[in-house]
């Protein structure tokens, strides 16, 4: 393949040995959301470069140094969603769904990062998000926590470990701040390049660094927690309430600030160690002032999003067992019988939802008709040649040892199946 036909690096195409597992995280999200009264919202991939620099901060390593941005040919500065809450928000601001309102929202798309791209990490990855605004208690964080623990145990998978933490009121960080100054300034001659800079500008970015010189030094470091302010305190504990009243295991991380400035109070992650060094499968938190940043009214909100291509990664593991078959029958047809096939294919599917009706296309022997059908994944193929056309009769052929071949009556074939495929 030539260098201008390969994908670009980060950039990975799902191919349809791989959808069974998009597709049931897909389905089983969408049907856990619907059963919280969740409802989906659907946002541009391409924003104004503004919204995200006001939103996720100037001062955070996605829009210093991973953003996809650049100018349109009006000259307008537009970027690739980096990530999905600020798209939310200014569509809940610009279509007027926050007045006076509560919205329960998701969505489910590609993001895109300059990142290095590692296992389950892709410049262009997918993520599901979801949204909660207009909600002030921490009743609001339980439930988003325990939506997200609800997709873990349908899927089947492993339950991830939670971490939890507050971050408190913008105050009650202002504060934190200045502690925080005086204790960095204190070691500076130990802080490496970025640290140095963001001491200067958002200090509690220095205590996300993954720079492994950096870990004794944000080790030390003085906790939030022990500067909450009264209220974000009685919020946290009454989450930690609801929290052990639903039977969710939590580990406190008073280290764990999240990676965007627009968080306030609750964030959390969903982490596992069996993705190499990324472990966060879902991550999320309280945004009680983004609204306002982003010139609306003040509404309190909370939200979450989940990397799609580690959770696919995680069932890989834990469900090796789905098929990626791409019929349940497969009809094989003569040269003269195709009209018929396409008609007894046809009425397959009118009559058994769900199930996946494949009708041979493109002629061929019997021989090669079979090793089409064998290679769908089929679990029955049907045979309508000349011979069962003059009996009125369909050859039901099993292709994964189920019973012996034999003929069917043409008008008792639906029920024939059904009764198989039950």
């Amino acid at each position: 393949m030539t260098r201008t036909l390969a994908p670009l690096r980060g950039m990975n195409d799902v191919l349809p040995d791989d959808s069974p597992w998009w597709q049931l995280l897909e389905d089983t999200a969408r049907n856990v959301f619907e059963a919280y009264g969740f409802r989906q919202i659907r946002v541009p991939l391409l924003e104004r470069t503004e919204l995200f620099r006001r939103s996720i901060g100037e001062v955070t390593d996605i829009v210093e140094k991973e953003m996809y941005t650049f100018d349109d040919r009006s000259g307008d500065s537009v970027t690739l969603r980096p990530e999905a809450t600020a798209g939310i928000v200014r569509a809940g601001i610009s279509n007027g769904l926050l007045h006076n309102q509560q919205q329960r929202l998701w969505c489910l798309g590609p993001m895109f990062r300059y990142e290095r791209p590692q296992k389950g990490r892709y410049r262009q990855f997918h993520q599901i998000d979801v949204e909660a605004l207009g909600y002030p208690g921490p009743d609001i964080d339980a439930e988003m926590i325990l939506m997200s623990a609800r997709i873990w145990r349908e899927l089947g998978l492993r339950m991830p470990r939670l971490e939890i933490n507050s971050l408190g009121t913008p105050e009650a960080r202002a504060a934190y701040r200045d502690v925080l100054v005086d204790y960095f300034e204190a070691r500076r001659a130990e802080l490496d390049e970025d640290s140095l800079r963001r001491l200067g500008t958002n200090p509690m970015r220095i205590l996300d660094s993954k720079h492994p010189d950096m870990q004794t030094v944000i080790a030390e470091a003085p906790l939030l927690t022990e500067h909450l302010d009264a209220e974000s305190a009685r919020h946290f504990q009454t989450l930690r309430v609801l929290l052990d009243a639903a039977g969710i295991e939590y580990r406190i991380n008073p280290r764990l600030v999240r990676g965007l400035d627009y968080y306030s109070r609750t964030v959390f992650e969903w982490l596992t160690d069996r993705l190499g060094a990324q472990g966060a499968v879902c991550s999320g938190g309280r945004y009680d002032g983004l609204v306002s940043q982003l010139g609306g009214r003040p509404t309190p909100a909370i939200g979450w999003a989940m990397g799609v291509e580690r959770l696919v990664e995680l069932l890989r593991l834990d469900r090796p067992d789905l098929s990626a078959s791409a019929a349940d029958i497969y009809v094989a047809v003569g040269d003269d019988a195709v009209g018929e096939g396409m008609q007894l294919a046809e009425s397959l599917r009118d009559g058994l939802r769900g199930v996946r009706v494949q009708l041979h296309c493109g002629g061929g022997s019997l021989k090669t008709q079979f090793r089409r059908a064998d290679r769908s994944g089929a679990r029955w193929a049907l045979v309508l040649g000349q011979s069962e056309l003059e009996r009125g009769e369909v050859t039901a052929k099993p292709l994964r040892g189920e019973g012996e071949q034999c003929a069917v009556p043409r008008v008792e074939v639906l029920a024939w199946l059904r009764a198989r495929l039950d």
